[in-house]
C-alpha cells in the first residue's frame, strides 16, 4: 500500500490567511446566534412576552419538529443547486437580508392580551428563524469541506471560525442586557437588541461569498435521487455516527448550563445582573484555549484533543458545588474558566471533525454529499437541542418557578422578581451539574471509539484522489476494502 499512502493530497495548496477569516467571519452568526438564543430567550418569552415555562418550551419543541422536515430537503437542494456561482454561494447572498429579519422578528415583544395568541406569535417567528438558520448555516458548514481537503489545514480553518464564533458569542453574552438596559421599557430593549444582532449577524456572509471557492470536480452529473440512500444510508457509517454521537452529547450538555444559567445566576447565586459577565468570561477562555487544542490536535489526533476537552469540562462541573451564595466572585470565575477550557477543546474539534466526514461517504458513495450530512447534522443536533431546552422548560415549570410580577414603577411597568421555592432551587441546581455531567461522559464513551485517525485520513484522500482520477488497480481496490472495514 505504500505507493498509494505516499501519494496523498499533500499538494493541497496551504489557505491564505485572507480567505481563512473570509469564511471564518461566517461563524460570527453561528456561534453568536446559538448564545443569543440560548441564553436569553427562554427567559425573554417567560418574562417579557409572558408566556408560561412550558410553552415557551413547547415553542422550541415544535420548531424542532419543524426542522425534522425541512432540513433534509434543504441538504438535498444544496448538493443538486447548479449555479455558475456553485452550490453554496448563492445561499449566503439570499440569506443576508433575511438573517436581519428574522432576527428582529424573533426578539418582537409581542402583547396580544390572549396567552395563546402570543404564544402563536413566538412560534411564527422562530420558524422563520429557524428556518433562515438552517438554510445559510447548512450551507456554510458543507462549504468547509470543500474548502480544503487537508486534514490538518481543516483544523486550522475550523480554529479561525471557531475564534470568530466564540468572539461574537462574548459579545452576544455581554451586550444584549447591556442593551435592554439602555431603555426605560423592557420590551424596546429587546426589540432594539434584535435589530443590532440581525445586522451584526448578517454583514459577515458579504465576506463569505467571496471567500468560498467550491471544487468542479465535485458538482459532477447528479444522480438518480433515492431518499434510502440520501438519508438511511448514512447511518451506516460508523464513523459518522460516532462522531454524531460524541456532538450531541457534549452539546446538548453545553446547551443545558446555558439555558439555566441565568437562572442560576439570579436565584440561587443571587448574582443575577453579573449572570452576562459569567457567561461572557466562559466564552473568553474558550478563546484562549484555541491555540492550544489546535496544536495539541497537530501533534496526536482531533479525537485526542476533543477528549482532553471533554475530561476537563466532565470535571470542572463537579466544582460547581463548591459555588453557593455570598461566596467570594473569585470562586465563580474559577469555575468558569475550567469550564471554558474544557468547553472550547469540544467545541473546535469538532468542527475539525465533521469536515472529514463527507471524505469517508465518498469512499462508499463515490459522491460528495456535503450538503445531506450538514442537514443531518444540523437537523439532529436542532431536535436534541429542543428536547433538551423543553425538557428544562418543563421541568422548572413542575418545579413551581415563580414569574416576575409586572408592576407600574414612576409610571413605567416593571418587571418584579419573586422569591423562590426551595424545591425550585434543588431542580435548578440538578439540571446545572447532574445533567451536563451524564451528557459529557456520554460524549468521552463514544470519542474512544471514533475510529478516524490522521494517517487513515491520508491514506482515504490518497484513494479518493485516484478514483477521481479515473484510476483503477487491484491495489486501489485492496485498499479502499480496507479503508471500508475500519471506516464504515
Amino acid at each position: 500500500m505504500a505507493a498509494i499512502t505516499e501519494q496523498t493530497t499533500n499538494s493541497e495548496p496551504k489557505l491564505s490567511w485572507a480567505r481563512r477569516i473570509g469564511y471564518g467571519v461566517g461563524d460570527i452568526y453561528g456561534g453568536g446566534s446559538i448564545v443569543v438564543v440560548n441564553f436569553y430567550y427562554l427567559i425573554f418569552l417567560v418574562d417579557v412576552v409572558r408566556l408560561s415555562p412550558a410553552l415557551a418550551g413547547t415553542v422550541i419543541l415544535i420548531s424542532k419538529v419543524y426542522d425534522s422536515i425541512t432540513d433534509p430537503f434543504e441538504g438535498l437542494l444544496s448538493d443538486r443547486t447548479r449555479t455558475r456561482w456553485g452550490r453554496r454561494r448563492p445561499y449566503f447572498l439570499i440569506g443576508i437580508p433575511l438573517v436581519f429579519f428574522s432576527f428582529i422578528a424573533l426578539f418582537y415583544p409581542h402583547t396580544v392580551s390572549a396567552e395563546w395568541q402570543r404564544f402563536a406569535l413566538v412560534l411564527l417567528s422562530y420558524l422563520f428563524f429557524s428556518t433562515i438558520v438552517s438554510i445559510v448555516m447548512l450551507n456554510y458548514n458543507a462549504a468547509q469541506s470543500e474548502i480544503t481537503l487537508d486534514y490538518n489545514e481543516r483544523t486550522s480553518l475550523s480554529t479561525v471560525r471557531i475564534f470568530f464564533s466564540t468572539i461574537a458569542s462574548i459579545f452576544a453574552a455581554l451586550i444584549p442586557l447591556e442593551i435592554v438596559k439602555q431603555f426605560d421599557s423592557v420590551r424596546d430593549g429587546y426589540l432594539a437588541m434584535g435589530i443590532f444582532f440581525g445586522l451584526f449577524f448578517a454583514i459577515p456572509f458579504i465576506f463569505v461569498f467571496f471567500a468560498v471557492k467550491e471544487r468542479p470536480e465535485f458538482q459532477k452529473e447528479q444522480v438518480e435521487f433515492d431518499w434510502r440512500i440520501a438519508f438511511i444510508e448514512p447511518f451506516k457509517v460508523k464513523t459518522f455516527v460516532y462522531a454524531l454521537l460524541m456532538y450531541l452529547a457534549a452539546f446538548v450538555a453545553m446547551d443545558t448550563v446555558s439555558s439555566i444559567v441565568v437562572f442560576y445566576m439570579k436565584y440561587y447565586i443571587l448574582r443575577g445582573d453579573e449572570a452576562n459577565f459569567v457567561a461572557g468570561g466562559l466564552l473568553v477562555f474558550q478563546v484562549l484555549s484555541l491555540p492550544f487544542y489546535a496544536w495539541l490536535s497537530k501533534r496526536t489526533s482531533k479525537r485526542f484533543a476533543f477528549m482532553v476537552g471533554g475530561t476537563v469540562f466532565f470535571l470542572s462541573m463537579f466544582l460547581s458545588f463548591l459555588l453557593a451564595p455570598g461566596q467570594p466572585f473569585i470562586l465563580i470565575y474559577l469555575f468558569v474558566a475550567i469550564v471554558g477550557i474544557g468547553t472550547g477543546g469540544v467545541v473546535v474539534m469538532m468542527f475539525a471533525i465533521f469536515p472529514d466526514i463527507p471524505d469517508v461517504d465518498e469512499l462508499r458513495s463515490g459522491e460528495r454529499r456535503e450538503g445531506v450530512y450538514s442537514a443531518l447534522i444540523t437537523f439532529i443536533r436542532k431536535l436534541s437541542s429542543a428536547v433538551a431546552l423543553f425538557a428544562v422548560g418543563i421541568s422548572i415549570d413542575w418545579a413551581g418557578y415563580m414569574q416576575p410580577v409586572e408592576e407600574i414603577v414612576d409610571g413605567t411597568k416593571t418587571l418584579v422578581e419573586q422569591p423562590q421555592t426551595d424545591t425550585f432551587i434543588v431542580v435548578l441546581r440538578v439540571i446545572f451539574v447532574v445533567v451536563p455531567v451524564v451528557l459529557v461522559a456520554t460524549s468521552l464513551f463514544f470519542a474512544r471509539k471514533y475510529p478516524l485517525t490522521p494517517e487513515l485520513h491520508q491514506r482515504l484522500n490518497a484513494v479518493l484522489a485516484q478514483r477521481r482520477a479515473g484510476e483503477a488497480s487491484a491495489e486501489i481496490d485492496a485498499e479502499s476494502a480496507e479503508l471500508e472495514n475500519l471506516l464504515i
